[in-house]
């Protein structure tokens, strides 16, 4: 089940935590970098190591789904396009 979909609005530490509950088990972690953008990390729980982080992404302090899961689609595509040449290489 979509929990991103059930809500209307959300405020910034409760996107983080769609988005953590998302990406598990990868690790996330979110922080708002301007008023109107954030950072976003996603790495792993096991080492602590950084798979990617992604800065000025566009958001707010009170969000509703459809920014959060617009969010979310950004980070899937960076971590597409960023996986992918070194899937190649091995």
């Amino acid at each position: 089940m979509n929990k991103v979909g059930h809500m209307n609005k959300v405020t910034f530490p409760n996107a983080c935590q769609l988005m953590r509950w998302h990406f598990h088990p990868v690790g996330f972690e979110g922080s708002m970098d301007a008023p109107g953008s954030m950072i976003a990390r996603l790495f792993d729980r096991a080492s602590g190591e950084t798979l990617i982080a992604i800065a000025g992404l566009p958001c707010a302090t009170v969000m509703n789904a459809t920014d959060v899961e617009r969010i979310i689609e950004a980070i899937e595509a960076e971590l597409e396009s960023f996986v992918r040449p070194q899937l190649l290489q091995a």
